[in-house]
């Protein structure tokens, strides 16, 4: 009987993630993996937030979900070179499966590369995919409990983006708390606020994004 351990699972797709930066790098593309649970709104947030990239920064989109392309077709829509995974059940992407979408794009011509993974607060904490900044997204109808409930998803990412806040005025959900359990579960976490629906605060999350890759590649190409 052949016995795997979970580690070598892990190291495996650590070896794979880490070509896919060197890839990444070599083009001077910056990923970005962006997580968080079904519903919190990442496909919202790429929509908006894409008005303000275009002009600024070449991006494109790897779309994870379980079934369909629905996700994927929304931001192609737009105009952004967009690439669907789908897992077939499988609650993250992996390495291997962001390798294989890399195959299909110029990367060389792409300045960010935005993926958002599957639905979920536990798989994809622990799967690199080659990126080089993770952004966790909470939505004010989660509850402001979940960091302290999924402390392996929020110390595990450079940001955590509090969306739809304009539902804050109509639910029970406190900032506060947010902040307090984050100083304790991952001190080092960025906290930004905003709302995919209205786009405030979109334009400084994207500002965000631009300086975090400006700082690594320096002049976009696009300019």
């Amino acid at each position: 009987m052949e016995i795997i351990i979970a580690k070598d699972i892990m190291k495996a797709n650590d070896q794979i993630a880490e070509a896919n930066l060197s890839r990444l790098d070599q083009a001077g593309t910056y990923g970005v993996n962006l997580l968080g649970s079904p519903g919190c709104g990442k496909t919202t947030l790429l929509e908006t937030m894409s008005g303000y990239l275009r002009g600024r920064l070449n991006f494109a989109v790897i779309e994870g979900d379980l079934a369909t392309s629905r996700d994927g077709e929304r931001v192609e829509a737009l105009g952004v070179p967009t690439i669907q995974i789908n897992t077939g059940g499988g609650c993250h992407l992996d390495a291997t499966m962001v390798a294989t979408a890399l195959e299909s794009l110029h990367l060389e011509t792409i300045d960010l590369l935005l993926i958002e993974n599957v639905g979920n607060l536990v798989c994809p904490a622990g799967f690199r995919l080659g990126e080089r900044l993770r952004v966790a997204l909470l939505s004010i109808p989660e509850g402001d409990d979940k960091v302290a409930k999924y402390p392996t998803m929020f110390s595990a990412v450079d940001a955590i983006v509090i969306n739809k806040i304009d539902l804050l005025p109509y639910l029970d959900f406190d900032l506060d708390r947010v902040r307090s359990d984050l100083q304790i579960v991952a001190p080092q976490v960025e906290m930004m606020i905003l709302s995919g629906r209205t786009g405030e605060g979109v334009a400084d999350f994207a500002n965000w994004l631009a300086v975090k890759r400006s700082e690594v590649f320096g002049v976009p190409h696009s300019q």
